[in-house]
């Protein structure tokens, strides 16, 4: 008989406990009015699933839905075209879109890389695209007249040092103006010192007003920016100390920004705004994550905004890809109000939601199609992702899916250290046969000492296996384990555990 390994992904962030309460059941919970949340649904009872609806993209990056009343999607590809799908035809072969003359899709990161659809777009056919142009690179944004063909560009920032942290997303506030993202300028560790600096766009989000022209601009700098009559600064600017954030969102119901910030190698993280919160240093390169980043760019007595959610590439990720706040209505006993975001070498998919108390509930409740690079929705709130390799287009489920297991912890901080204290239980109707637990430490914490365990710490990450004589759970049993941490800083506790794909409940 084979052994089944039994894998527990723990961790440790600034966030709090999923609540315990029996959830109800996706047929008597009943629809969500837009705008409120399924907090019944504790989010360890869900579980996200994708179906391939077609194939025979080449590297898409971004998905927008028009709301024109066709039903279709439009679908960027790195080399330089927009495809269009249909639920009821499919993918078309021709492209809508071609600009595959104007973009540089050398390395890995360059091409076409984001779409957006304005609030007059059944009436204007425009559509705004962001690239990195040829023959340097330049990031761009433009502005494509559909029922011309023509393109028109607006705004580009130099981008030649290197290839990567390009950005590239593009959406319409809840205010009409354009929200665009640009990566620090690429290479490693922020070299060119661009996230803190107000001179130049690198590392930045912009918001431009798209509706008119100013002058020799062919769009408008928001008299409201934050940094308009800064000396030296772009006004253009709404957001700073990026590194690279490749895709951002806004929630339909409250207007708050969502940000996927890609990290550097340590910590990857998302960033949660409320509405109108313009002026923001969100910390790259003085920190990455909630972690000061050795050798960053760090300025006396600056306000730092910290991330509300950040996990270990060292857990098998490597770059996080933002989504959406899930806004649908057929899934919205289940999801709504929550958010949504992947990885593209995980493809974990984590939702957060915030939790009334200051914090956020977070979980990991699936698995994307390999290599996911965009989540898109429909005009009605409906979710779809895109995947580099082999190139497909995805439609999200959502499902619950009660835990079948539970862990509870108790962890005890004193002085510089921490005792953390686990027991898992088998709530499901087979036996386990072998099992391994990993999980994140806070920044500053070191395992110690740890029993009932088979422990080995990589940096800020730690597995453990089971010590052989614990190694089978019955249903109804559990087995304790526990460690003891150094730290620097805060201790934080265990917070969100999985089990060969399953989620589990957590106790205090």
């Amino acid at each position: 008989m084979s052994r089944r390994r039994w894998a527990v992904s723990l961790l440790l962030a600034l966030l709090l406990t999923a609540p315990l309460s029996l959830p109800a059941t996706a047929d008597s919970a009943g629809a969500v009015p837009p705008g409120e949340s399924a907090s019944a649904v504790p989010l360890p009872s869900l579980s996200a699933t994708t179906t391939q609806v077609a194939s025979g993209l080449r590297r898409p990056t971004a998905i927008a839905a028009p709301d024109d009343g066709t039903d279709r999607l439009f679908i960027t590809e790195k080399s330089g075209t927009v495809r269009v799908y249909h639920p009821d035809s499919g993918l078309a072969a021709t492209p809508v879109i071609d600009i595959r003359s104007a973009v540089d899709e050398s390395g890995n990161e360059r091409g076409l890389l984001g779409i957006a659809v304005p609030p007059d777009f059944a009436d204007s056919q425009d559509l705004y695209l962001a690239y990195t142009a040829r023959p340097d690179g330049s990031v761009t944004l433009a502005r494509y007249r559909l029922d011309e063909s023509r393109l028109e560009v607006l705004l580009s920032q130099e981008h030649a040092e290197h290839s990567n942290h390009n950005g590239g997303q593009l959406a319409f506030g809840p205010d009409g103006n354009l929200y665009w993202s640009i990566g620090d300028g690429g290479g490693s560790a922020d070299p060119l010192r661009s996230a803190q600096r107000l001179d130049t766009l690198l590392g930045k989000i912009l918001r431009v007003d798209v509706s008119r022209s100013c002058g020799p601009l062919a769009y408008c700098v928001p008299g409201d920016n934050p940094f308009v009559g800064t000396p030296g600064a772009r006004g253009e600017i709404w957001l700073y100390g990026l590194r690279n954030p490749w895709r951002f969102s806004f929630d339909g119901a409250d207007g708050s920004m969502w940000i996927g910030d890609v990290g550097q190698g340590r910590w990857e993280e998302i960033d949660h705004l409320e509405p109108g919160q313009g002026g923001l240093n969100l910390g790259w390169s003085c920190y990455e994550g909630l972690e000061k980043f050795e050798g960053g760019d760090c300025v006396p007595g600056e306000t730092y905004t910290e991330p509300v959610f950040t996990y270990s590439p060292y857990t098998g990720g490597c770059s996080v890809v933002g989504g959406h706040v899930y806004r649908g209505q057929k899934y919205a006993n289940l999801v709504g109000g929550t958010y949504i975001a992947t990885d593209y070498c995980s493809s974990t998919v984590w939702a957060l939601r915030a939790d009334g108390k200051g914090g956020y509930e977070q979980a990991e409740i699936g698995d994307m199609p390999t290599q996911v690079t965009s989540v898109g929705t429909t005009v009605d709130g409906e979710f779809y992702v895109v995947n580099d390799l082999p190139g497909g287009l995805h439609r999200v489920s959502f499902a619950q899916e009660e835990p079948t297991c539970r862990v509870d912890r108790t962890v005890k901080a004193w002085g510089t250290g921490t005792t953390v204290d686990l027991t898992v239980t088998n709530t499901g109707s087979t036996p386990v046969d072998g099992w391994r637990l990993d999980f994140t430490l806070p920044p500053g914490q070191t395992v110690v000492s740890d029993w009932n365990t088979d422990l080995m710490q990589l940096s800020n990450t730690v597995r453990a296996t089971d010590a052989s004589h614990n190694s089978r759970i019955a249903p109804g049993a559990s087995i304790t384990l526990g460690y003891l941490a150094g730290h620097t800083g805060d201790a934080s506790s265990p917070q969100r555990f999985m089990l060969n794909g399953d989620a589990c409940a957590v106790g205090d």
